[in-house]
């Protein structure tokens, strides 16, 4: 089937995209940088998690890059006061309850959380009302995969490539509200799962909370 297009307008610029494609992709792919954590290429439904890809489309408003299509003659922007209030806002409550412990962190030098703490000129939250302190053990049980729910920021990509790509549903969300967390069936162990090594959650994990051995 042939594959149609149409002509958006982003920050000014016009470009030709495929029909239905999200705008967050159409922005990437065009060198328009727009921040997010949660989103992968290919995830469909977008889970939408992390609220940091913020744009504002005319006629239409403040929409999730990630989950609202591309559309004739659509005009979007990313870098309006409203955008970056909402976007810095949603950083900072991702940074009140995770811990920085950035020296030590293996993943110091790729952490997209840092990346667009950077871009955005975001600091860890002074205002903001302290989440309930809960701690829960580093897994270091498996032979090449290590986990640590404490860095987890909910961004839920280790759940998607998991069941979607890899097939078998290592992990996924258990509770809700203040107790909701990225976990093993039933809490086990990383090395009593089904999980065969392939270090692809580790691949897409955006912070330290997923790293190989």
């Amino acid at each position: 089937m042939k594959r149609e297009y149409v002509d958006v307008t982003i920050d000014g610029r016009e470009i030709r995209a495929p029909r239905g494609e999200k705008i967050l992709w159409v922005a990437l792919e065009n060198g328009i940088e727009i921040p997010h954590l949660c989103a992968l290429k290919g995830q469909d439904p977008p889970w939408g998690g992390c609220r940091l890809c913020w744009v504002e489309v005319e006629g239409r408003g403040l929409v999730t890059a990630c989950t609202e299509p591309v559309r004739q003659g659509m005009v979007v922007h990313t870098d309006t006061p409203s955008v970056r209030r909402l976007q810095r806002r949603a950083l900072e409550l991702l940074l009140a309850d995770h811990p920085m412990d950035c020296k030590n962190c293996p993943k110091r030098d790729r952490c997209e959380l840092l990346k667009w703490m950077r871009f955005l000129k975001v600091k860890v939250p002074k205002d903001l009302r302290p989440f309930p302190e809960k701690r829960y053990p580093v897994d270091t049980s498996h032979p090449v995969l290590n986990f640590d729910p404490n860095k987890c920021i909910l961004c839920g990509r280790c759940v998607w490539i998991a069941k979607e790509v890899v097939g078998c549903g290592v992990f996924d969300f258990v509770w809700r509200g203040y107790d909701i967390r990225i976990s093993t069936f039933m809490g086990k162990p990383l090395k009593d799962t089904d999980c065969n090594g392939c270090l692809k959650c580790a691949e897409v994990c955006p912070v330290g909370a997923l790293w190989g051995k």
